[in-house]
């Protein structure tokens, strides 16, 4: 944009080597760059940093899913799958330079008075920040964006934590301000088409989010959560998401070559049989949603750690794997950051934590619809499923373990997903570590990236095991 700050450019254009000719002087300076706009417009930053921020939602999931054994990979042993230290850097610097241009955002619109776009800038950077410190703890931020040094430190957990809360608060003023001088452009916001009620609900909605996140925590407070769900989403209308892309969905793409034999995205076993009545004994209709089944017509899963199980040796589909027929994972489908079903889990957990059991079982159940609709669940296998008696216990019967576990099914792909199992301990029916897991336990955090550690090395902490938690992931 305008300049990317200094920090932020030297995460993928300089070696060591050229660091040391280089001062503290924000660099790559479009004025110099002939082939690169000196002066973007906001409607163009608009779509820069929405595009960008639901690209990066995907590559996080694209990791953590496997912690959360969504997915496996096909081969056995894989660093992913059994908690080895992998290099980040590539997630690191696309989080990085997305909030680099969301920062250009902010400043450029703070200069035209243009409050809807300082609002949406808030929300964005509240956003990447969150899923950088929740992959990776302590991180830059405070000195980061300001071009005033290329070592910046790292800011603590909590501080990030903090500032993301902030960030959506003044989201929320922002975007309630009547005079903004210009307003959203509909065709550049690729995520809520330029509808200032729903950026406001999003705030409301990650902030919940955030809030809810710190359960463990003695700074938990279940009615500033609820407080934050009142003024969110009533829809899945209201849904924080984005489907334009270069060719197709990301998640489509992974599909696609896998039927080309280039191999990703299959199915844990996991997954499978938390869906098809294995685990629970209740068969979920959103498996045929989620996954098509195999040569021999039934659903089956690949276990963590241990590769493809099934005697064709990856060359036929007798193993699960993403689907583009699915509506969350097919071409032209949406990537979700945020949707009204993780809401309504949001407000069973935080209701539930309160003592109001009518207000969590009625948002239970209500969680469980909308994630029917999302994946457009046919009505009549929606209906049998929520009155099954497995599902339909009553308030007085709801339990944590019912809402987390139906909460996993609702942030299927999402980010999300692996802050739950941190809080919930991965205490899901049957959970149990990968195949040659590298830990004795359950991962709660993955190892700086090796580029972020070659240029500024002296500020990166250090990580003793990724089994080391986070600040709110408490025992």
């Amino acid at each position: 944009m305008k300049k990317i700050r200094s920090y932020t450019l030297a995460l993928i254009l300089i070696t060591g080597a050229m660091m040391s000719l280089q001062s503290c002087k924000d660099y790559f300076d479009l004025d110099e760059n002939p082939n690169l706009v000196t002066n973007p417009p906001l409607n163009a930053l608009l779509s820069t940093t929405t595009q960008k921020t639901a690209l990066n939602s995907q590559r996080v999931a694209a990791v953590t899913s496997y912690f959360v054994q969504y997915l496996a990979n096909p081969s056995a042993g894989s660093a992913t799958d059994t908690y080895q230290v992998s290099d980040y850097t590539s997630i690191w610097d696309n989080l990085y330079l997305a909030m680099a241009d969301i920062y250009d955002m902010k400043q450029k619109a703070q200069e035209e008075g243009a409050s809807q776009y300082v609002g949406v800038a808030d929300v964005l950077m509240a956003y990447n920040l969150s899923l950088v410190t929740d992959m990776f703890g302590d991180a830059p931020y405070s000195e980061a964006f300001n071009g005033s040094t290329l070592t910046p430190k790292f800011d603590t957990q909590e501080e990030l934590y903090q500032e993301t809360v902030r960030l959506l608060d003044e989201a929320i003023a922002e975007l309630n301000k009547p005079d903004s001088k210009l307003t959203l452009d509909p065709d550049n916001d690729l995520i809520h088409g330029g509808s200032v009620e729903n950026w406001i609900k999003t705030a409301y909605a990650l902030k919940a989010r955030f809030l809810n996140k710190i359960s463990k925590t003695t700074a938990y407070n279940p009615q500033d959560v609820l407080a934050a769900v009142d003024q969110a989403y009533t829809s899945n209308a209201d849904n924080a998401q984005m489907s334009v892309f270069a060719a197709r969905n990301p998640w489509a793409a992974i599909a696609l070559s896998n039927t080309q034999l280039v191999l990703g995205g299959w199915l844990s076993t996991q997954l499978v049989e938390h869906l098809d009545g294995t685990t629970y004994g209740v068969f979920d209709p959103r498996i045929a949603k989620i996954t098509d089944k195999t040569v021999n017509g039934d659903y089956k899963g690949t276990p963590n750690g241990t590769g493809n199980v099934g005697p064709a040796n990856n060359t036929v589909r007798d193993e699960s794997y993403i689907s583009q027929n699915s509506p969350l994972t097919g071409d032209l489908s949406p990537l979700v950051i945020i949707s009204y079903a993780e809401v309504k889990f949001i407000e069973a957990e935080a209701a539930f934590r309160a003592g109001n059991l009518d207000r969590a079982y009625a948002a239970y159940l209500e969680g469980i619809r909308a994630s029917m609709e999302q994946l457009e669940v046919a009505p009549a296998e929606r209906d049998a499923y929520l009155s099954n008696p497995a599902v339909a216990v009553g308030a007085q019967n709801l339990t944590l373990d019912l809402i987390f576990k139906e909460k996993y099914i609702a942030t299927y792909l999402n980010p999300e997903a692996w802050n739950d199992a941190r809080r919930y301990d991965y205490q899901y029916a049957n959970f149990t570590l990968p195949e040659g897991a590298a830990l004795p336990t359950f991962i709660r955090r993955v190892a700086y990236p090796q580029g972020e550690s070659s240029k500024n090395g002296a500020n990166v902490p250090a990580v003793s095991s990724l089994a080391d938690r986070l600040w709110w992931d408490v025992e």
